[in-house]
């Protein structure tokens, strides 16, 4: 258990992260439409060796003998071949997910470049719409289809959609506007870090007078800030006549910076300890290996017979996401501006805060949900029997689905609400990634973490908290070692935003406030 859960976290991490490789190959060569299109080809052929895992014996390992309940251990050819297939889906799927939301959007630009707000605000809703409608779907009848039909039919459905949607894109090529690769936002960041320690050596002054910043044309910023001050060494003129071209740009980007591209970076290291909260709390976003565990072991059959499937009850996260969605924006808002009669506001950091303390709820409950659950299968002989059914209904697991569902929406929306607030205009593209390189940091973490249990709880001889038999072993033990971290991690996010102080938004009420 604690191996395959180990590839799965490493599989979500690679996959979260490759967007942010795959953005800055895409603004800075390929441009969107190729990188969609080759996201597409190596995400097909990886989903297809996946699927040939369930045609041919040689790629995965014998069926375990039910009657000792013994498997054979995987081959390192059936390992690599594995791994293959998860990692050219996790590559094809970075360049799919870098570059998707941005492409459409270059379709809704007019010809002079300009963009319809209303025309863009119903894209992206009916983007994360269809993202998430997408989501339910795979949950519910691929789900199903897996655990009914079998995994060839089951892997084969997703390998054909993907086929489907990637002849259809490369079909529709004529009717695209494809714009080119031009210079990254990463590489902007790599010159400042790069220029600032060439120029480690120069003194700053404390008159703004006595030095000469480089400007970007038309740009409001002329001097830097005072916060991080050593950054500021990338943006001073040393000559004037060497440094610039005739035309006033710098003719070493990586040894002159402008007072613009100073200010992104020092924006963007300003919200790491806020970013690292969310990071930590989506560990336990991380955990889908072990609830599909405990759901197979409990009795999943409502109405006349029908059994839900045990991976598809993440569902109920997923419509606890759209709820809080509907909710929160269509009838808690609405209501509470109508009560104060003024617009009612919350501020995204006490979202971010709230999403949290949601995410240490869902850990409890899941640790005292499991406790009752394995003490019921000892109770009733079936310490040995993973695969027994005990009598307790798996709707006890909604609960836990739910709280899990309402800290996530809580806690992302507001974090991407945050990120694209703090952040400039021209960082837009950075805003977008920060989420789901947290997740893929979180994934990294989360292995570490399983796996320090694992080691510390057997050693002795000990039977592990995460062991392969859930019955035997202590899932509750571990809930309740990521509800304390989760409880660490909320004192340690009201530090970090108490020392980065009110953000744009209420800076501005405030400032409002004052007027009126």
């Amino acid at each position: 258990m604690t191996t395959a859960s180990n590839i799965m976290f490493f599989w979500s991490g690679a996959t979260n992260f490759m967007p942010v490789l795959w953005a800055i190959i895409s603004d800075s060569f390929l441009g969107r439409f190729r990188t969609i299109g080759f996201g597409s080809i190596i995400c097909f052929t990886g989903m297809t060796l996946l699927w040939s895992t369930t045609i041919f014996p040689q790629a995965r390992p014998p069926p375990c003998d039910e009657s000792s309940d013994t498997c054979n251990t995987p081959t390192i050819f059936q390992y690599i071949f594995l791994c293959t297939s998860l990692g050219l889906m996790s590559i094809g799927a970075g360049g799919i997910r870098s570059s998707s939301l941005a492409f459409g959007a270059d379709q809704l630009e007019t010809r002079d470049g300009r963009k319809n707000s209303a025309v863009m605000e119903s894209y992206f809703s009916w983007y994360y719409a269809s993202y998430t409608l997408s989501i339910l779907i795979a949950v519910t009848f691929v789900v199903y289809i897996q655990d009914n039909m079998g995994w060839e039919i089951g892997f084969a459905v997703p390998a054909v959609l993907m086929l489907f949607s990637a002849v259809s894109f490369f079909l529709a090529s004529p009717f695209y506007v494809k714009l080119k690769g031009k210079s990254s936002l990463v590489v902007g960041f790599i010159q400042v870090i790069t220029a600032s320690y060439r120029n480690r050596h120069l003194k700053l002054s404390t008159n703004c007078t006595d030095v000469v910043y480089h400007c970007k044309e038309g740009s409001a910023l002329v001097f830097p800030s005072d916060k991080l001050r050593f950054l500021n060494k990338a943006c001073i003129v040393k000559d004037t006549e060497k440094d610039l071209t005739p035309d006033g740009k710098s003719a070493d980007s990586w040894s002159l910076c402008t007072v613009d591209q100073i200010e992104e970076l020092k924006s963007l290291i300003s919200v790491i300890p806020i970013w690292s909260t969310g990071m930590i709390m989506s560990i336990n976003i991380c955990q889908n290996s072990f609830p599909v565990l405990q759901a197979t072991s409990m009795n999943r059959t409502i109405g006349s017979g029908f059994k839900i499937p045990a991976g598809s009850f993440v569902m109920f996260t997923v419509i606890s996401v759209i709820l809080w969605i509907a909710l929160y924006d269509r009838v808690f808002l609405p209501m509470a501006s109508r009560i104060k009669r003024k617009r009612v506001y919350i501020c995204t950091t006490k979202r971010m805060g709230s999403g949290i303390f949601l995410s240490f709820m869902a850990m409890m409950v899941t640790a005292v949900v499991e406790n009752i659950r394995r003490s019921l299968a000892i109770q009733e002989g079936y310490e040995e029997k993973p695969q027994a059914i005990v009598h307790l209904s798996a709707m006890w697991l909604v609960p836990q689905y739910c709280l899990s569902g309402f800290a996530e929406a809580v806690n992302a929306i507001a974090q991407n609400e945050f990120y694209f607030s703090e952040f400039p205009r021209s960082m837009s593209s950075i805003a977008s990634t920060l989420n789901g390189l947290g997740m893929s940091v979180a994934n990294m973490l989360a292995s570490f973490i399983l796996s320090s249990v694992d080691n510390l709880t057997k050693r002795g001889g000990n039977e592990s908290w995460i062991s392969s038999n859930i019955n035997k072993g202590h899932y509750d033990y571990y809930y309740l070692v990521l509800a304390g971290l989760s409880m660490a991690n909320f004192i340690y996010f009201l530090v970090c935003s108490r020392a980065y102080g009110p953000c744009k938004e209420e800076r501005k009420l405030t400032d409002n406030m004052i007027v009126s």
